[in-house]
C-alpha cells in the first residue's frame, strides 16, 4: 500500500512538473497574436514583424533614414490592411499565380538585377527575406497588380480628341529622352467639400515641404508622411521619360532642380510634393529594330503533364532541324490555334512586345535559324526569325505611345482614388495596442448611442 501511495505522489509530482514547464515554455514563447481583423481575414503580428524588418533592410540599403519603429508600423499596418483586401478580392474572382509562371517572373527578377538565383537568395537574406518567402511576397504582389489591372482598368477611357491633343502638344516640344527618377509625397484629402479637412491637408503638404528645404531627407519623409502607394519605397515612382510623366507634373519636373521640392500641387486625390531625385540621358533615337517570327507552342495540359509536352517540342524541333515544313508542322500542332492556323506567323514583331523569355530567344535567334526549346509561362516553344528590318517609328506607333501614356496617367489617378475606396468599404478592427485608438473610439461611442437609443 505504501510503495503503491508513493508511486502515485511521484506520477502526481511528474505531471505537475509537466504541466508547469509547459507553462513556462508558453510563457518564453506566446502564441501568435491577431492585431488586425480585415473582413474574412486576420493579420498576424509577426506579419507585421516581418514585413517591418523586410522595409528596414530595404530602406537601409537605399540609404533612406528611418521614422521611428512607431510610425513605421503604422505605414506597414496600413499597407497591410490594403494588401488584404486585394488578396480576397483575388480569390473571390478566382485568381491564380501558378508554380511556372512564378519561377519565370523569379527567373527575371533576379536578371534583371545582375543576379543568378544563388546570388539573388543570398540578397534577399540580406534584406530578412528567405527565398521562400520571397517568392510569396511575390506571389501576393502579381495577384494585387491583377486585382488592380480589371478593376481600376474599366474606370481609365482614353478618347481620340485627347490622343490628338497630346500628339499636338508634343509635337511642339523638343524631341528628348531625357529620364527623371521621380519622389513623391501625398497627403490625401477624402472629402474636398469638408473645408477643415483641405486646409488641414493642405497646412501638412506645406509643412513637409518646409522640412525638406530645411534639409529634411525626402525619402525619410516620405515613408513616415505620404500617404501614396509607394510610401515604403520611399515615395520613389521609378524612372520616367518625359512622356511618362503624370499630367499633374507634366510641365513641373523638367524645371526642376535635381534634389529640390515642387511647390505644393493639388489633385482630386489631395496636395503632393514632387521631386526629382535624379536625371540621365537625353539622346533621341527614333529606329527600332522588328524581327519576322513564326513560333509552334505546345501547352502543357492536365491531359499532357509538362513532360510529355516537352517530349513533344523536342521532337518537334528535331524534326525542323531535319528539314520538316515549319508552317505545316504548326498548323498540326501549334496550341497557339490563332498563328497556328497561319502557319506560326506572328508578323512584325517590336521589342517589349512579347514575354522575357520569348523575347530572348527571339533577340539571340539569327534570320534563318530554329531557336529552341524554351519555356515561357505559356508553355514551350521553337520559333523561328525569318527576317528582321529597322523601322522608323511612324504615326500609328506614336498614337499607340500617346495612348499608353496617357493611360499611365490616368490610372495612377483612379488607383488612389480607388484604393481609398476599398479602403473605407472594408470592415477594419485594429488591436494593435496604440494603433486604430480613434477607429475603436468612434466604434464604442456608436454603439453607446445605438444603446441609449434602444433604452
Amino acid at each position: 500500500m505504501k510503495a503503491s501511495l508513493r508511486l502515485c505522489a511521484r506520477v502526481m509530482a511528474l505531471l505537475m512538473f509537466a504541466v508547469a514547464a509547459q507553462y513556462a515554455f508558453a510563457e518564453r514563447k506566446p502564441l501568435d497574436s491577431v492585431i488586425a481583423i480585415v473582413d474574412d481575414s486576420v493579420i498576424l503580428e509577426s506579419e507585421l514583424d516581418s514585413r517591418v524588418r523586410t522595409v528596414k533592410a530595404r530602406l537601409n540599403a537605399q540609404g533612406t533614414p528611418l521614422p521611428s519603429d512607431q510610425v513605421l508600423e503604422e505605414r506597414v499596418l496600413d499597407q497591410l490592411i490594403s494588401d488584404a483586401i486585394q488578396l480576397q478580392m483575388a480569390d473571390k474572382m478566382g485568381m491564380r499565380i501558378s508554380d511556372n509562371e512564378l519561377n519565370d517572373t523569379m527567373q527575371n527578377i533576379a536578371s534583371r538585377n545582375g543576379y543568378n538565383l544563388e546570388q539573388f537568395e543570398q540578397a534577399l537574406a540580406s534584406e530578412g527575406l528567405s527565398y521562400r518567402e520571397a517568392r510569396e511576397q511575390i506571389r501576393r504582389e502579381m495577384l494585387i497588380s491583377r486585382v488592380q489591372q480589371r478593376r481600376v482598368d474599366n474606370r481609365v477611357r482614353i478618347t481620340d480628341r485627347e490622343v490628338q491633343n497630346f500628339l499636338q502638344a508634343q509635337a511642339g516640344r523638343e524631341a528628348s529622352n531625357v529620364e527623371y527618377q521621380l519622389g513623391h509625397i501625398l497627403v490625401s484629402v477624402d472629402d474636398f467639400n469638408d473645408t477643415d479637412e483641405v486646409e488641414a491637408a493642405r497646412t501638412k503638404a506645406e509643412n513637409l515641404r518646409q522640412r525638406i528645404l530645411d534639409g529634411s531627407d525626402f525619402q525619410q519623409v516620405a515613408v513616415a508622411e505620404s500617404d501614396g502607394a509607394n510610401a515604403l519605397e520611399g515615395g520613389v515612382l521609378g524612372w520616367r521619360t518625359e512622356n511618362q510623366l503624370p499630367s499633374l507634373v507634366v510641365d513641373v519636373a523638367p524645371e526642376l532642380e535635381v534634389g529640390a521640392p515642387s511647390e505644393v500641387l493639388r489633385s482630386g486625390s489631395g496636395f503632393h510634393i514632387i521631386s526629382v531625385l535624379d536625371k540621365r540621358g537625353g539622346d533621341t533615337g527614333k529606329v527600332i529594330q522588328q524581327s519576322k517570327v513564326r513560333h509552334i507552342l505546345i501547352r502543357p495540359t492536365d491531359a499532357r503533364p509538362d513532360a510529355e509536352a516537352e517530349a513533344l517540342i523536342n521532337d518537334l524541333a528535331d524534326r525542323l532541324e531535319s528539314g520538316a515544313d515549319f508552317a505545316q508542322l504548326a498548323r498540326e500542332y501549334s496550341d497557339d490555334k490563332v498563328s497556328g492556323s497561319d502557319g506560326g506567323n506572328l508578323g512584325w514583331v517590336s521589342p517589349g512586345e512579347m514575354v522575357p523569355a520569348f523575347e530572348q530567344a527571339m533577340q539571340e535567334a539569327q534570320v534563318g535559324e530554329i531557336k529552341g526549346p524554351f519555356r515561357s509561362r505559356f508553355g514551350w516553344h521553337v520559333l523561328e526569325v525569318e527576317d528582321r528590318r529597322q523601322k522608323d517609328i511612324g504615326d500609328q506607333l506614336k498614337e499607340n505611345e500617346a495612348r499608353q501614356v496617357l493611360y499611365r496617367r490616368k490610372f495612377e489617378v483612379e488607383l488612389q482614388n480607388w484604393l481609398r475606396e476599398i479602403r473605407e468599404e472594408a470592415y477594419v478592427d485594429i488591436k494593435l495596442a496604440g494603433m486604430g485608438d480613434e477607429e475603436d473610439t468612434e466604434n464604442a461611442q456608436d454603439e453607446d448611442e445605438e444603446t441609449s437609443d434602444a433604452s
